[in-house]
């Protein structure tokens, strides 16, 4: 009843604090409270953990599936992944893993299967391919083609209404409602890449659709066939295309300086008394000796 009296009286009456019993100028420490706990402005906080395996960052040791899942997809950079991906792994426990990334933000689902796996840019992740995200699920490749074909290979700036594209599949898929596929390519695309079917595509169509002049568009195919690698896989693709792909193709070789014999094959399988519309390409100086109209 007294100490209820004395804290009544000084909150009224402004009465002195009760002295403190620990003895004369002990004062309670800042920040501390009466019952011993401290202050949310006295509390340290503690620093944040830093990871330094994988397992820490999964929860589970380092030989598990999810972990040798999260290693390959964060040390792999920005691509697609599927099941076939890792063929050395369980099935199931990968699927598990690839779900659980994606439900952590480390992967973005595409559909049933596949993922993307984003790379940072200066305005925010980017932004996965529609047509190489249908050309994983096909199976098969997509090649931009006419004016999405000059496009991608820096010969035109204009962007068509409706993407073109081609594949060696028997039938669009219907994932590509607002673009336009050109579908039964040969079979040799499946060992092409999108740039490399794009070029063929580029000689189907005798650069038609290049907005940079004649001379400027040659000189842009000689350099990009004076890679060894890139023309023999060209040539070894164009022996399933139209001949006159074949002739514009030996023409442009030969001009990138590719050695007679690895042209020899590419000129004996076109018949002697054909002549074939260059279009553009026909200003090319060897352009008659290929066949050139």
């Amino acid at each position: 009843m007294e100490k209820d009296s004395y804290d009544f009286l000084r909150r009224t009456r402004k009465m002195p604090r009760r002295p403190d019993p620990r003895g004369p100028g002990r004062r309670r420490p800042k920040g501390r409270r009466p019952g011993g706990g401290a202050s949310a402005a006295s509390r340290v906080k503690e620093p944040a953990r830093s990871y330094t395996t994988t397992s820490d960052l999964t929860g589970r040791s380092p030989n598990s599936t999810a972990t040798r899942v999260y290693d390959r997809v964060c040390t792999g950079g920005e691509r697609y992944w599927s099941l076939s991906d890792f063929r050395d792994l369980p099935a199931t426990a990968v699927a598990h893993a690839l779900s659980r990334l994606a439900s952590q933000g480390e992967l973005q689902r595409l559909r049933k299967g596949l993922y993307y796996r984003p790379k940072q840019t200066v305005i925010g992740p980017s932004v996965p391919s529609a047509s190489a995200a249908v050309g994983h699920t096909l199976n098969a490749p997509l090649h931009p083609t006419r004016l999405s074909a000059s496009n991608a290979l820096g010969f035109s700036t204009q962007n068509p209404a409706r993407p073109e594209f081609a594949t060696p599949a028997a039938t669009a898929p219907g994932a590509l409602r607002n673009a336009t596929v050109h579908t039964r390519r040969p079979a040799s695309r499946f060992e092409l890449d999108a740039p490399d079917g794009a070029l063929l595509e580029l000689l189907r169509d005798r650069a038609r659709y290049s907005d940079l002049s004649p001379q400027e568009t040659m000189r842009r195919l000689v350099s990009m066939l004076s890679d060894r690698a890139r023309f023999r896989r060209l040539a070894k693709a164009a022996h399933s295309e139209p001949p006159r792909v074949r002739a514009m193709l030996g023409a442009l070789g030969e001009q990138a300086g590719t050695p007679a014999a690895a042209l020899k094959d590419l000129r004996q399988s076109l018949n002697p008394i054909s002549r074939f519309d260059f279009g553009v390409l026909a200003a090319l100086p060897n352009a008659r000796e290929w066949q050139a109209r």
